[in-house]
């Protein structure tokens, strides 16, 4: 009985500090814990993303006449293959890459520098190029979109990946819905954002989910191609440990009581 004792209380003792550990953990699972006391007058405008180098732009010129706004739509040809034989069906519109210098290439009227403005920036930009190539009546409409936006969530989280942008606006709180929400073991306090910037810059910069004030963080917003990383607690790594071990623990026991009786048997 006092064996049974002696091999038993470790046992039992490792649970309860396992189940302690578990509960301290919690103490910072709660977003916002501070809302009451936080001024968001200063959050109180609407973002517009800013173009990067090696973003995919789409640029539409529309106009009271058709053709005068024909030169400036860059569009390709679709194939499709119908009763075996290739054809082409209504050409669509080609997109265009923002060079590392911020630049596109735009029909007419040639090299236009985009980098660092916003859509609506950019349209009042091209509108102002391509009016002197039309009649003084025509008022063109450009519109712009980027067809590249997205972002990727990675580690203590439901659904970690990448994700794409339809409405060109996201936060940080948005970006992890819809990588299913942190796990109970993802550190909610030091949430780490690794941006570039349009000179290839990285930067890593640590968010506290737990303080309200993030919403009057300049990185409340995402970019383009930033990058959110959960990193797990401690809770999860003992966790990792105590299983990695117990299994080893069990192979080694396994391999000895597995010698101890061919030892056994040849020598009795």
């Amino acid at each position: 009985m006092t064996m049974t004792r002696k091999i038993i209380l470790p046992i039992v003792l490792l649970a309860v500090a396992m189940v302690l550990g578990s509960c301290g953990s919690t103490k910072n699972v709660a977003y916002f814990k501070n809302s009451d006391s936080i001024d968001l007058s200063a959050s109180r405008m609407l973002y517009d993303a800013r173009i990067m180098p090696k973003d995919q732009l789409t640029i539409t010129v529309s106009t009271t006449d058709d053709q005068a706004a024909v030169p400036f739509n860059l569009t390709v040809p679709t194939p499709y293959t119908a009763n075996q034989r290739s054809s082409y069906s209504q050409a669509m519109l080609q997109s265009y890459l923002v060079d590392n210098e911020g630049n596109i290439d735009f029909p007419i009227i040639g090299t236009v520098h985009l980098g660092g403005l916003t859509k609506s920036e950019a349209e009042q930009l091209i509108q102002t190029k391509i009016k002197p190539y039309m009649s003084a009546t025509e008022n063109p409409i450009v519109t712009v979109r980027m067809s590249s936006y997205s972002i990727s969530v990675l580690g203590e989280v439901t659904r970690p990946g990448s994700y794409q942008v339809s409405r060109e606006k996201i936060t940080i709180l948005e970006a992890l819905a819809q990588a299913g929400d942190l796990t109970i073991y993802g550190v909610r306090n030091r949430v780490k954002l690794i941006r570039e910037d349009a000179s290839g810059q990285k930067a890593i910069h640590v968010l506290n989910l737990n303080d309200a004030g993030i919403i009057n963080s300049p990185y409340y917003y995402l970019q383009q191609n930033d990058v959110v990383y959960v990193e797990p607690n401690k809770v999860k790594a003992q966790n990792s440990s105590v299983g990695s071990m117990t299994t080893l623990w069990f192979s080694a026991t396994s391999i000895l009581i597995s010698l101890t009786s061919l030892l056994y048997n040849i020598l009795k």
